[in-house]
């Protein structure tokens, strides 16, 4: 039977509180103090993929003026409940806080695992006990679990074979069945996603009125006309108001946001601007909602084929989610969405990931600038063929090229990324 899209969707967008990275790992470690059932001094051994490490060097994290995947999992521990899933840093006591300074913390970088990938092994001071808490595949997705030298979880560390995963499902998911379910799901069962949009909206707003980072958001918004006076000014407010959502995430602003892929950036992305087209083409909450339903969708089909943490930034590809929303809005179809999608291919495939941080607003402004420009031009029916470098026949084609660019070409290059921000800091 057909896994059914809506809940696909619910099991996607949930909230996380600052960047996913940080996140997991404060989960992780709280999870490894849940079994251990040890308040005292304890020595915490983190393991961590490259791309792990990479999302976590440079970004804010939320209840900390430090940065680092030590530093996330000493908060986890401190807090030392999963309760709150990935909003775990959203109140953390001054007495937590504290606790974790204490805390010894080792990080090291393993290979040979899923590029989302991190294992807490916490020791009693006395060496008498410990605790080993692994996850894999997803933010949220503990594999392994050991007490003392008793297994109580031992899973594999991908999901394929989870009878819950739905990777090949939506990997395989056309466009055309994308817009069919937009517009045929019941809109009595969209609220969560309204709430999303909603949440969303929140952190862009009141970063664009406090100011986070680098103000990438607040300063592209003062530069154009609110309310906007055409499409084109729509969709920049929609960048700027989404970079601004960035800017205050990557500072550690604690506030939610609902993620998109394990992402708050990509959560971001693929709901903000939609709303603020939506809103200037006069558009009702149901086909705002529809809309969403594209952009969350489309993103997530992408996010399958190039992983969740890849070499390839993800903004990007959300952003192509936005674009395919911004043509659903617009009246367009198939047709038009793999114009927007050859038209970014053709553009900005080559953006990298280079980790978490303030400047990732930059990347998610300048995407979302890139789905403007696909969008209007296919509306002249205007889009790169497919001789233009690896832009392909169809919208199969096309993914399937960009997915072959990550995850077989840019591997290299992610290792020297990875590389070059391991020589900058000492934590690694």
């Amino acid at each position: 039977m057909e896994p059914d899209l809506l809940e696909i969707l619910k099991k996607e967008m949930v909230p996380a509180m600052g960047c996913t990275e940080p996140a997991a790992a404060a989960l992780c470690s709280a999870k490894a103090h849940e079994l251990l059932g040890c308040d005292c001094n304890v020595k915490l051994f983190v393991e961590a993929s490259k791309d792990m490490i990479k999302n976590t060097i440079g970004v804010g994290i939320p209840s900390s003026d430090k940065k680092g995947l030590d530093v996330a999992a000493a908060l986890g521990y401190a807090v030392g409940s999963t309760s709150k899933g990935l909003s775990i840093l959203s109140s953390v006591s001054t007495e937590q806080t504290d606790y974790a300074r204490t805390l010894e913390v080792s990080t090291t970088l393993v290979r040979d695992v899923p590029a989302l990938y991190i294992s807490v092994k916490a020791v009693s001071d006395d060496d008498k006990h410990y605790a080993v808490a692994t996850i894999s595949s997803r933010h949220d997705r503990f594999c392994y679990l050991e007490k003392d030298g008793n297994v109580i979880l031992s899973l594999s560390l991908t999901e394929e074979k989870a009878t819950d995963d739905f990777s090949d499902f939506i990997r395989n998911l056309s466009f055309e069945h994308v817009i069919e379910f937009a517009d045929t799901v019941e809109f009595d069962r969209l609220g969560f996603v309204l709430d999303a949009v909603a949440t969303n909206c929140s952190i862009a707003q009141y970063s664009i009125e406090k100011g986070f980072g680098l103000e990438v958001g607040k300063t592209m918004f003062n530069d154009i006309p609110d309310p906007p006076v055409t499409l084109k000014d729509a969709m920049s407010k929609g960048a700027a108001y989404a970079a601004a959502g960035s800017d205050a995430r990557m500072s550690g602003c604690s506030m939610p946001v609902i993620i998109n892929s394990g992402s708050g950036n990509q959560g971001i992305t693929v709901t903000v601007p939609v709303k603020i087209l939506s809103d200037y083409l006069g558009c009702t909450e149901e086909k705002t909602a529809r809309a969403v339903c594209v952009s969350e969708l489309v993103g997530l089909i992408l996010a399958a084929h190039k992983n969740r943490l890849s070499a390839l930034c993800g903004v990007f590809t959300a952003s192509i989610g936005t674009a395919c929303a911004w043509a659903y809005l617009l009246g367009g179809g198939p047709e038009m969405m793999n114009r927007v999608l050859n038209t970014m291919v053709g553009n900005l495939s080559g953006i990298i990931c280079d980790g978490a941080k303030g400047t990732c607003a930059l990347k998610l402004y300048s995407s979302l600038e890139c789905a403007s420009m696909s969008v209007r031009l296919a509306l002249k029916e205007k889009s790169p063929g497919r001789e233009s470098g690896i832009v392909g026949s169809s919208i199969s084609e096309t993914i399937d090229n960009l997915a072959r660019l990550c995850n077989e070409g840019m591997e290299e290059t992610d290792n020297t990324v990875v590389s070059i921000m391991i020589s900058k800091d000492s934590r690694c």
